[in-house]
């Protein structure tokens, strides 16, 4: 059974760097995870490309890397330029420093051990262009049939489960971006440009210790606002209007993700009734959070607060989705979907409505699954703040 998360673990100072990139795992933990995995889908070889899955299993942070793995054995090919933080980071492999392809080479390895009469591939991360390369390096014997695409994907499974120390690490991340949200309250104003705000909220990040953001960073006000993905322009901000701020910080690979709408001046009834219609949406999705819940269970219960304030129509993207080593993952939180929440996973929950030439709404937080309940990890305020 999977610990009890305690978020009085984490706190919202700066971030401290590891010597490595990638902090310490029980990567052999996660390597007999994915073999037992292995041996149900009768498959004797694997090979992984996805660098956050090879991330996940071995600790390797590099950009040029393939993960091989066999019942008996895990190699690790990359090239020179990561020798030396190979060494540093790598757990559970063997490495090998190649002067090619790390795939083609991962491949041909694979190719020539014994007992592994094929190796599996995951083909959503695969090109044709590099299935047609890899099966060049095999010899004539083994290009028809040796390469094996995955009926369905094996570590990504494996990496929506986080355990205590991923979400410890996590909350981390997101406590920070709520010292982010705190920051940037006391720097908005009317008149200067959306890159400002967006430049503020990166610069502090770095300054705190993120290693990069999660996503480009949307801010999007006054009509801005009703886009979804609006990204930060030239637009100066409004003297009175809704300003919605979506970002997220990198911490130790894992990824946080935030979204608060805040408003400058003084809203309308309208524009006031909205938001707390979106609020109680992102409050009954959070309430929903549990193990064992759908995740389309979760979307109508944030969704059908905004049908029944008439407002169905203007919330037209998913609840949520999964965050971990990457922004976004599986789970998804949408319509008619019928994953079940398992402890340990990490969602977002951020419904928001959108209204075409006059404004939008969105309210998001991180919020881990517990044995229990879920857990919001993204603490900062909600109710309607105006500047």
């Amino acid at each position: 059974m999977m610990p009890q998360f305690n978020p009085a673990r984490s706190h919202a100072k700066a971030l401290v760097p590891d010597p490595c990139y990638a902090y310490p795992v029980n990567n052999f933990r996660r390597i007999g995870q994915l073999r037992r995995r292995m041996t149900k889908a009768g498959l004797p070889g694997l090979l992984v490309t996805h660098l956050p899955d090879v991330r996940y299993l071995c600790g390797f942070t590099g950009s040029s890397a393939a993960l091989a793995v066999t019942r008996r054995t895990v190699r690790l090919f990359t090239d020179g330029r990561y020798a030396a933080q190979a060494a540093c980071e790598v757990q559970a492999a063997q490495v090998e420093i190649v002067s090619n392809s790390p795939a083609v080479a991962a491949v041909e390895w694979l190719g020539a051990q014994h007992g592994v009469e094929f190796a599996g591939f995951d083909p959503a991360w695969t090109t044709v262009a590099e299935l047609a390369r890899w099966k060049a390096a095999l010899p004539s014997r083994l290009r028809r049939s040796f390469l094996s695409a995955l009926a369905g994907p094996l570590v990504e499974p494996l990496r929506q489960v986080k355990d205590e120390d991923e979400l410890a690490v996590m909350a981390e991340a997101a406590l920070v971006g709520c010292k982010l949200f705190d920051h940037i309250l006391g720097f908005i104003r009317p008149g200067i440009e959306e890159t400002e705000v967006a430049a503020e909220l990166e610069h502090r990040a770095r300054l705190l210790g993120a290693e990069g953001m999660s996503f480009e960073t949307i801010v999007a006000s006054g009509v801005r606002s009703a886009l979804p993905h609006g990204r930060a322009t030239s637009t100066p901000l409004p003297r009175k209007g809704f300003l919605t701020l979506d970002f997220g910080i990198i911490h130790k690979g894992y990824c946080s993700d935030m979204t608060r709408t805040v408003y400058l001046g003084k809203p309308r009834a309208k524009e006031r009734e909205a938001y707390e219609a979106v609020l109680e949406a992102q409050e009954a999705g959070v309430e929903a959070v549990r193990p064992g819940a759908s995740c389309g269970e979760v979307d109508e219960a944030a969704r059908g607060v905004l049908r029944r304030a008439g407002l169905g129509e203007a919330f037209f993207h998913s609840t949520g989705h999964g965050v971990g080593l990457e922004i976004h993952e599986p789970p998804r939180i949408g319509a008619g979907q019928t994953t079940r929440l398992l402890a340990g996973m990490v969602v977002t929950i951020e419904p928001g409505i959108y209204l075409a030439g006059q404004f939008g709404i969105r309210i998001e937080d991180m919020v881990a699954v517990t044995r229990t309940g879920g857990q919001v990890l993204t603490p900062a305020p909600k109710a309607l703040i105006e500047l």
